[in-house]
C-alpha cells in the first residue's frame, strides 16, 4: 500500500468515477491509475469500486468506509506539509477562503485589507458559491475555510464556529409610509409588494416562515440573488426590500431608509467552517483574529481538537 494508491482512489471519486479525468488531474496515465487501484483492492481483499465492464460506477459498501479513512490519511499528509512550511517560510504561503457573496461584498473587505498589509507574501484567493459548494470546497481541501450565513446543519468532518451575529433590515425609499420611527408589524410589511432574496439564499426560508406563522401570504414582487439588486429595485419604488443588515451601508445607500427588523425575522449567525483536526498555519489564525474578536487561536485549536464542544455567541 502506498500514498499514490490512496491519492488515486480519492481523485477517482472526486472526478465522478472517471479514471481518465482522475489521471489528468494527477498528471499521470489512466492505465496507471486503474492498475494502482486494482493492486490496492487485491492487497485489502475487497473491492473498493462497483464496476460495469471496464467502467467504475460507484463505491461499494466497504469502499465507502475505505474512502473515509483515505480522506483522513490524506488530510494528515497535508498537515505534515503545512507543519514543514510553517517552520521554513513562516510568512509565505497560500490562503484560500470560500465565501458567500454577502460576506465577500460587505463583511470581508476591511479584514482582507488588514491581512494583505501584514502578510504581503501570502497569496490570498477567494472562492464564491452556493452554500453546498462552500461546504464541498472545505471538505475536499480546495479551501482552507468557508465563511457563510445561516448554516446550522451538521456536516461530516466539518466544524462550524459562529463568529458574527446580524439581523434583517427592511429598506424603503425616503418618504415611504414605513419610513417613520414607529413599531412595524409583519402585517404592515405584508401589505406591500416585497423584494427579497431568491429561494437558494439560506435565509429566505426564515423570512417565509415568519409570515407563515402569522397566517400571512405576502406578494414577492422580485426575488434576487444579491442585496445590491434588491436595493436597486427598491430605489425605483417597486416594493419593500428585505435584506441582511450587513448589506446596508449608510454612506452608499443614502437614498434608502433602513428599518431594523430583527423583531420580525429574528437574528442570524455567520459561521466559519473548517475541517476537523485541520492544521492551520500562523497567518491563518491571524486572519481569523482579524475577522472577529470572538475568534482566537486558543479557542479555535480547542474546537478543532474536540476539547471544546460549545462555541455559541
Amino acid at each position: 500500500m502506498n500514498l499514490h494508491q490512496l491519492r488515486f482512489v480519492r481523485e477517482a471519486v472526486r472526478q465522478n468515477f472517471n479514471l481518465t479525468e482522475a489521471a489528468k488531474a494527477l498528471y499521470t496515465s489512466q492505465p496507471g491509475v486503474s492498475k494502482a487501484i486494482i493492486e490496492l483492492e487485491d492487497e485489502l481483499g475487497v473491492e473498493i469500486f462497483r464496476r460495469h465492464g471496464k467502467r467504475i460506477r460507484g463505491l461499494t459498501e466497504p469502499g465507502q468506509m475505505i474512502l473515509k479513512s483515505v480522506e483522513v490519511i490524506m488530510q494528515e499528509i497535508d498537515s505534515l506539509r503545512q507543519i514543514a512550511k510553517e517552520f521554513t517560510s513562516q510568512d509565505t504561503g497560500n490562503l484560500t477562503v470560500a465565501t458567500s457573496y454577502a460576506e465577500a461584498r460587505y463583511f470581508l473587505p476591511k479584514t482582507i485589507s488588514q491581512f494583505i498589509a501584514k502578510f504581503p507574501k501570502v497569496r490570498l484567493s477567494m472562492l464564491q458559491g452556493t452554500a453546498q459548494q462552500l461546504v464541498e470546497y472545505v471538505q475536499d481541501g480546495t479551501a482552507d475555510m468557508a465563511l457563510m450565513m445561516e448554516h446550522d446543519g451538521e456536516v461530516d468532518n466539518i466544524i462550524g464556529i459562529p463568529f458574527s451575529q446580524w439581523e434583517y433590515y427592511l429598506i424603503v425609499p425616503h418618504g415611504h409610509a414605513l419610513a417613520q420611527p414607529k413599531p412595524i408589524t409583519l402585517e404592515d410589511v405584508a401589505s406591500y409588494p416585497l423584494i427579497t432574496y431568491e429561494q437558494m439564499f439560506p435565509g429566505r426560508k426564515r423570512i417565509e416562515r415568519a409570515f407563515m406563522q402569522r397566517g400571512l401570504k405576502p406578494e414577492i414582487q422580485i426575488a434576487a440573488l444579491t442585496a445590491d439588486v434588491i436595493k436597486a429595485y427598491v430605489e425605483l419604488g417597486m416594493g419593500v426590500g428585505i435584506i441582511v443588515g450587513l448589506a446596508y451601508d449608510s454612506e452608499r445607500d443614502r437614498n434608502l431608509y433602513p428599518i431594523p427588523a430583527g423583531h420580525l425575522f429574528g437574528t442570524g449567525r455567520s459561521r466559519l467552517l473548517i475541517r476537523k483536526n485541520a492544521y492551520l498555519r500562523s497567518y491563518i489564525y491571524a486572519f481569523l483574529e482579524m475577522l472577529s474578536p470572538i475568534l482566537n487561536r486558543k479557542m479555535i485549536e480547542q474546537v478543532l481538537s474536540g476539547e471544546k464542544s460549545k462555541y455559541e455567541i
